[in-house]
């Protein structure tokens, strides 16, 4: 039981001696989708070896983090065959139900994971990704719950790491609080170089590549009138 408390403890999850733990029925059925589906520790299992080993070309490699029901995913791997697309998330049933439409997709330039962010240094090797998304993230708005945010130092130390040389973070939220922490976050960053940061981007920003789809969840926050907060950061490596 301390050990599934642990796995809900985002900082936990950067120990280089976490395991996964959980008894939670999907993992058995998510096992039908193994031909492009890893579960837990099978994502870690491939460091430095995705092009070579697993997609078996040299496409440049994109992730997101929290796939949630798979909009951008599925719109983005048909759209754009030359690329190995990874996405990821650790919600069992949602990644169940997103696995059984990623397996009739016609372009198979995909794997999926069911894993965590925070775990990214420890699936990619140094410089592998080229592009990372994270799109509309819990935004644990109570204050004791802030701390279970991805984006903070740890996970900017491992994007940072996993990122090609000019390799791009792009982020969308729809959440103010989330937004200025993580403006706080990047104060006294300087390895990224901040491409985008807009408080309203369908107004500000109407031409970039973030305005041009729109996930489930943000066609709620638009029709509610919510502003979409962006920042794009790339790397100075």
């Amino acid at each position: 039981m301390n050990n599934h408390k642990n796995e809900m403890e985002g900082n936990f999850c950067y120990d280089p001696e976490f395991k996964y733990t959980h008894d939670n029925p999907y993992h058995d059925k998510l096992g039908v989708f193994d031909s492009f589906v890893l579960r837990d520790e099978e994502a870690e299992k491939n460091v430095g070896k995705w092009k070579t080993d697993i997609f078996k070309n040299d496409y440049p490699i994109e992730v997101e983090i929290g796939t949630g029901y798979g909009d951008f995913m599925h719109e983005y791997c048909q759209n754009n065959p030359h690329v190995n697309f990874i996405g990821l998330d650790h919600r069992f049933k949602r990644s169940f139900a997103l696995a059984k439409k990623l397996d009739k997709l016609e372009n198979k330039n995909f794997k999926y994971m069911r894993a965590r962010g925070e775990r990214l240094e420890f699936m990619f090797a140094d410089s592998e990704i080229q592009s990372l998304y994270y799109f509309f993230p819990d935004p644990w708005p109570k204050n004791r719950h802030n701390k279970k945010r991805l984006f903070q130092q740890p996970f900017l130390n491992a994007a940072y790491k996993v990122l090609a040389p000019g390799g791009i973070l792009y982020v969308k939220t729809d959440h103010d609080g989330y937004y200025e922490w993580m403006k706080d976050h990047l104060k006294n960053e300087t390895r990224f170089e901040v491409l985008v940061d807009s408080r309203n981007l369908r107004e500000e920003h109407p031409e970039h590549f973030l305005s041009q789809f729109t996930t489930k969840f943000e066609k709620i926050f638009l029709s509610q009138g919510t502003k979409i907060k962006s920042i794009v950061l790339k790397s100075k490596k």
